[in-house]
């Protein structure tokens, strides 16, 4: 038998340097991968961009000042308004209507479906201030109006005064005015004027101040409103009240 070939040590080491090993990057690259990266490598991070103040949550806050503040403007004007109603004990004035006197009343024919009225009355109206420590500034620009089934007869406006603590004022004014009334409301009157019984409205807007002690306060508008039975719209006498109901508010 033939003898077999032996393998030397030093044959290995001389094939070893003959045939170079070939590393994984460079099959892979050969094969067209991308290299494996090294395990010392240090993969590059995404820079992250600054963040800018949301102006978002600014105008909250800005809104949210604005409420406290609000509410809190609020609270205080209420807590001033309790302490003046504690300290001055405040009491709504009282208005009536004691005469009315016809000075003119007249009505034309204006068409076939409606009268011409020209009117002029005086009027004493009572304004009654009940409270100890609080006055009332009565202030001009205010508008007095006489009305029958909403159609205003005539009109006028109290003089500019002082009305003090405890006081009760009366005041004379002369209404006049123009109107044009429908042919129904005209047959209506005569029939009310027959009956003895002719129902007027009295209405009052005045701008008025308020004076606590000392204090002199904003202006506000008394709304003063009047239902009036009288017997009869005759120039020249005094008429006779039959009814009078008087309801008084305030508009800031």
């Amino acid at each position: 038998m033939a003898a077999q070939p032996r393998i030397h040590p030093g044959d290995l080491e001389a094939g070893s340097s003959a045939a170079p090993l070939v590393s994984r990057a460079a099959v892979n690259s050969e094969k067209g991968d991308r290299p494996l990266p090294s395990p010392h490598h240090a993969v590059p991070l995404p820079h992250a961009k600054p963040t800018k103040p949301k102006k978002k949550s600014h105008c909250c806050r800005c809104l949210c000042w604005t409420i406290c503040l609000l509410i809190l403007f609020v609270v205080l004007l209420a807590a001033s308004a309790g302490v003046l109603y504690l300290v001055f004990q405040p009491k709504a004035p009282n208005y009536t209507v004691d005469r009315l006197r016809v000075t003119a009343f007249n009505t034309t024919p204006d068409g076939a479906a409606a009268f011409a009225v020209a009117a002029a009355f005086n009027v004493a109206v009572t304004a009654t201030n009940p409270n100890k420590n609080i006055g009332i500034f009565y202030e001009e620009r205010n508008h007095l109006s006489i009305l029958y089934q909403g159609t205003s007869l005539c009109e006028g406006s109290f003089p500019a005064f002082y009305q003090g603590h405890r006081n009760t004022t009366v005041l004379t004014v002369a209404m006049a005015g123009n109107a044009t009334v429908g042919v129904a409301e005209i047959t209506s009157l005569m029939a009310q004027q027959q009956a003895g019984g002719v129902p007027l409205v009295f209405r009052g807007s005045v701008p008025v101040r308020i004076k606590f002690g000392a204090l002199k306060l904003w202006k506000v508008r008394f709304i003063v409103t009047c239902d009036l039975v009288v017997n009869a719209l005759t120039v020249g006498d005094s008429l006779r009240i039959q009814s009078s109901r008087c309801g008084f508010k305030f508009r800031m």
